[in-house]
């Protein structure tokens, strides 16, 4: 297929649009079902390099959710303990394959900037995969390929409307890329740069170990913010993003809004949480907005007001700041990653918070120093990657 209409571009008013290839060749996706639209593309299209990117660096299949050109969650196929899979409603699910195991984890870091996500998948999609993306609220998927079962599974969703997307493992891209705004065109080589462990040589900080569960972890950061509209950070641990601050102006809000999805992340999985006991017939949606209020300040409201009845069948108690901060000292050796350097040690300050020990980020500020000395005050290893990974 040398070209493919779509619905209409990033809103209903801007028509005609369509894909195609300038050299006249044939595009390198096939829809198989559904009706892509110009975003759904443009995150199945970042999605499928990120994943691609995550299965080349670590060797294990890998997923992400995508929303809105950035990754709410991407992660590696890493076998899930009880807790993960019941804060990732997957707890019911049985044996799950290791693609399964991505796309849970991607999923369920941030279930509420994944709603409505559009997927990737680094390999061939499964009846695993399939059933897990059957029962979520999203808009399409992209994979190298799909299981004859699995791909009638996902045409039974939404309606038969699901859109479903084959992309060409082979393909390769022009090394130079062009974009245009405002009738200019914009041209550039691509980002090809690999992401791997050697880029974490360079520790800078007294602290030097770096455990191999903690490169991985920074790789799989780094790899999602190569595709992440900038300024952003991410925080990882255990093979998957946790949280991703994106598109803020100033990288201490990027770190601050990252960090307080990696608290909630975090506290989701804390047994007072768990013991929640939800109205029957409550969707997960509702159930995971319910869970996010009860974390955050917005319970208080909802007990003034006197609307839990309305989500629990019991009343539950107020979950403290310091119940808050004991259970995350559960948690250590998180990993946080920049697409630029830090510009000041507030960055470090609020990092730490979230139970961070492990830092990647290209160095290179007039004040590198201050950001060392803040990382060696408590204890972390710093990596300088060199690299800087702004994607817009």
């Amino acid at each position: 297929m040398k070209e493919l209409e779509l619905k209409y571009g990033c809103n209903p008013n801007q028509k005609p649009s369509r894909i195609y290839m300038e050299d006249g060749s044939d595009l390198p996706v096939q829809v198989l079902n559904g009706r892509p639209g110009y975003i759904n593309f443009l995150d199945a299209l970042n999605g499928w390099q990120l994943v691609s990117e995550l299965k080349k660096a670590t060797g294990l299949p890998a997923a992400t959710s995508f929303k809105h050109v950035s990754p709410a969650g991407a992660a590696v196929g890493l076998p899930m303990s009880d807790v993960l899979k019941k804060i990732y409603w997957v707890d019911d699910q049985g044996e799950l394959s290791p693609l399964a195991c991505a796309y849970a984890r991607a999923r369920g870091a941030d279930r509420m900037s994944s709603f409505g996500d559009f997927i990737s998948l680094s390999d061939p999609c499964d009846v695993s995969t399939a059933k897990l993306i059957k029962r979520e609220v999203s808009d399409g998927v992209i994979a190298p390929g799909y299981e004859p079962e699995a791909l009638e599974i996902l045409k039974s969703k939404k309606k038969g409307n699901y859109t479903v997307i084959q992309i060409d493992p082979s393909y390769r891209p022009n090394p130079v890329e062009h974009k245009q705004v405002f009738g200019v065109t914009f041209e550039q080589g691509r980002n090809e740069l690999a992401i791997n462990e050697s880029l974490l040589s360079n520790v800078v900080t007294e602290k030097k170990d770096i455990p191999e569960s903690a490169k991985r972890d920074l790789v799989v950061a780094l790899i999602a913010l190569k595709y992440t509209q900038s300024n952003s950070v991410a925080y990882a641990y255990d093979g998957q993003v946790i949280g991703v601050g994106a598109g803020q102006q100033s990288r201490v809000h990027c770190t601050r809004l990252a960090g307080s999805k990696a608290d909630n992340w975090m506290l989701r999985q804390c047994p007072k949480v768990l013991d929640l006991q939800f109205v029957d017939g409550l969707s997960r949606a509702n159930r995971d907005n319910a869970i996010d209020n009860y974390i955050g300040d917005e319970y208080m409201d909802v007990l003034a007001e006197g609307e839990w009845q309305k989500i629990f069948k019991v009343k539950p108690d107020v979950f403290t700041k310091e119940e808050k901060e004991e259970w995350k000292s559960h948690f250590d050796g998180l990993s946080i990653a920049s697409d630029a350097f830090f510009p000041f040690s507030d960055n470090i300050e609020r990092a730490r918070k979230s139970r961070v020990k492990y830092v990647a980020e290209p160095g290179g500020s007039i004040r590198d120093q201050a950001v060392i000395d803040c990382c060696n005050k408590y204890g972390m290893a710093m990596a300088f990657t060199g690299i800087r990974l702004f994607h817009h």
